[in-house]
């Protein structure tokens, strides 16, 4: 039979993104009950949502009813937080979401894209998606962005668009105020990821290390926030983005119209109401990072680096990474991501848990000393 649709060279050979497995997932693939797991592996918080959130889901009214598609109770909320006018704010399921909807309204097929790996993956992904050339220009062996590549791919390449995170995934590391101002400079959009922000400035849940609050008066910038780290709602898919106004009537226009379910924005407007709690749940794992690291430090195996984020990257020494992670997930049930692509060759990233979580980690990892 002759099929009647003809998909897309550039979907049929899109590579597919590999997710982290579910809880469920993992304690049938390894046969331990889900309270016995230590997932360190996906930057979720372990301290999970508010009470607040909670309370609020528990008293859900509303789930038969569509959602607000302009969601503006919950932009109301995020603009007082943030300190960007709501009319400069979008919230999309997660981040991810708001990743794809830039691309789709700003590339015809063929348009490039700069790309600074090691970093989120789903920058690339998307832009294979979108049918865009997606241009690299690699981080140096520590991380640190190359900017003179940057650069020099910026003018030779022509790219509409460039995705920075800061604090980089899977790194950690803290993009330079004057590399971003310089970046500004060009003639292409910046898109800012600041997933992480929040656990590079606790004291005031990121705000004085984030760019969000010069989104408006820019025209070339884009900063993207989630409630996944912040406030334990991974599960929920929820973030935001803060835009400039030309580009905010676009996306009015091509957004799905009921993208934030209500049980995803009630949880998250509970939990901005609830700073204590998110302040007190950074300023802990923020802590326990120190901790850990430290701690990490001590092992001759590993080599961890410098981090802003709620999570750590090793460098494995003198044993087989891979064998590590899996040693850790099928003995002992704890769950760590393993690396090994260019620029991430024998790494591991483990995410900051709890004390308790930490603990069972590093007991298990100064016995394979």
């Amino acid at each position: 039979m002759t099929i009647p649709v003809r998909i897309p060279d550039h979907i049929r050979d899109l590579p597919a993104y590999t997710p982290i497995e579910p809880f469920e997932v993992l304690s049938e693939r390894i046969g331990r009950a889900p309270e016995e797991i230590i997932k360190l592996d996906a930057n979720e918080n372990p301290y999970g949502m508010s009470p607040c959130a909670r309370e609020r889901l528990a008293g859900l009214h509303f789930g038969h009813i569509y959602p607000d598609p302009e969601s503006r109770a919950l932009r109301r909320v995020l603009s007082d937080f943030c300190g960007v006018p709501a009319e400069n704010l979008l919230a999309g399921a997660g981040a991810d979401e708001l990743i794809d909807l830039i691309m789709r309204v700003t590339l015809e097929k063929g348009d490039a894209i700069l790309n600074c790996p090691p970093t989120f993956g789903m920058y690339r992904f998307d832009g294979d998606l979108n049918g865009a050339r997606v241009i690299d220009a690699p981080r140096r062996p520590d991380f640190r962005l190359d900017l003179p590549a940057v650069l020099a791919a910026a003018e030779k390449q022509a790219p509409k668009l460039i995705f920075l995170t800061s604090p980089n995934n899977p790194d950690g590391s803290l993009l330079p105020e004057e590399a971003v101002d310089r970046i500004l400079e060009l003639p292409l959009l910046v898109v800012l990821d600041e997933a992480y922000i929040e656990f590079a400035a606790p004291q005031d849940l990121g705000r004085s290390a984030s760019r969000i609050t010069g989104v408006p008066r820019r025209e070339n910038l884009v900063v993207l926030r989630t409630f996944s780290k912040l406030a334990g709602l991974a599960g929920l898919r929820v973030g935001y983005g803060a835009f400039p106004s030309w580009l905010m009537e676009i996306l009015w226009k091509a957004k799905q119209p009921y993208n934030i379910n209500v049980a995803a924005s009630e949880a998250a407007i509970a939990a901005m109401g609830d700073t204590d709690y998110l302040r007190r749940t950074v300023g802990l794992l923020v802590a326990e990072r120190e901790r850990l690291r430290g701690e990490l430090a001590k092992l001759p195996f590993l080599q961890p680096f410098p981090t802003f984020s709620n999570f750590i990257l090793c460098r494995v020494t003198g044993r087989d990474a891979r064998r590590l992670k899996e040693e850790l997930a099928m003995r002992h049930g704890i769950f760590i991501r393993y690396f090994q692509k260019p620029g991430l060759t024998d790494c591991i990233r483990i995410s900051v848990g709890t004390p308790e979580q930490n603990e069972a980690l590093l007991t298990v990892l100064a016995n394979l000393a």
